[in-house]
């Protein structure tokens, strides 16, 4: 008798990671109607720039050709949030510059104020992302469960 699980003819993964994109979009879509960020939140995005539909200034897709992290924080503008993607006005060594990023290309959120992390792959891509250098701010624990199932304990790091 085999212990290897049979391959799903669901695809559970692709649906968990548009439920997470799901996430970042509300909480985007809450500070464009709100006008600003509560409190002290703000945002770590990670993206890949070369995603189909990244619109970044060539001058970034140079600096960053596979990966970016971006903060919003202070200075943003023009935050627009849409279904499939978001806008948003950042300067860049006092250059300003709009983005508009696919959230399929989003492969982080990070809000360090309450410890709050997401990750997961670019749609559409097979690897994993290429190593870069990430905010200070760990991602969640997994651990995986003790009667060695398949199932795992996602631990964001919460304090209780």
């Amino acid at each position: 008798m085999s212990e290897t699980p049979p391959d799903s003819l669901i695809p559970y993964d692709e649906i968990v990671q548009e439920a997470l994109r799901a996430v970042v979009g509300r909480v985007l879509g809450e500070v464009q109607a709100t006008g600003g960020l509560p409190g002290e939140h703000h945002f770590y995005i990670t993206f890949k720039t070369a995603h189909p539909g990244v619109e970044l200034p060539k001058h970034l897709t140079e600096r960053f050709p596979d990966e970016m992290t971006i903060v919003l924080q202070n200075k943003f503008w023009d935050l627009k949030v849409a279904d499939k993607h978001f806008e948003v006005g950042l300067s860049f060594n006092q250059v300003p510059a709009k983005l508009s990023i696919p959230f399929a290309a989003v492969t982080g959120f990070v809000d360090p104020a309450v410890n709050f992390a997401l990750q997961f792959q670019a749609q559409g891509e097979d690897t994993g992302p290429e190593p870069h250098e990430h905010a200070e701010n760990d991602g969640p624990t997994v651990t995986p469960a003790e009667d060695g199932s398949n199932v795992v304990t996602v631990d964001f790091g919460r304090k209780k």
